[in-house]
């Protein structure tokens, strides 16, 4: 390549960057999905791509039955990472559900399931 088109490509991928997904996705998880465990998890963290609004953020332990336990997420902590305590969970199949607040302003939800098995 010439110097003269590699100052060319230089200046046009500094004019017109690669898109950036502005979402918060999720990017780790514990307990990881289908995560088989002897015990309930002491907490659940949740790690996004982006930093989000822990403030406007919920979590949720939904089990089998279809009931909900609520957790309170912590405000400390990495801004990219919500923690939250988790009670003590009896066996069976639990869905962890979030709901988060992107910083660009638009909300993501998703979920999973894991096990505790005695």
């Amino acid at each position: 390549m010439t110097r003269r088109r590699a100052l060319l490509l230089a200046v046009v991928l500094a004019v017109f960057p690669a898109p950036v997904s502005p979402h918060s996705l999720l990017v780790a998880a514990t307990p990881s999905a289908d995560a088989r465990l002897e015990a309930g998890p002491p907490e659940v963290i949740l790690r996004f791509n982006s930093r989000i609004e822990k403030r406007l953020s919920r979590l949720r332990l939904v089990n089998d039955r279809g009931e909900v336990r609520a957790l309170t997420p912590s405000v400390d902590g990495a801004p990219e990472e919500l923690r939250a305590p988790a009670p003590p969970l009896p066996a069976g199949t639990w869905r962890l559900e979030w709901r988060v607040l992107s910083v660009d302003g638009h909300v993501v939800s998703g979920g999973y399931s894991f096990h505790v098995v005695r």
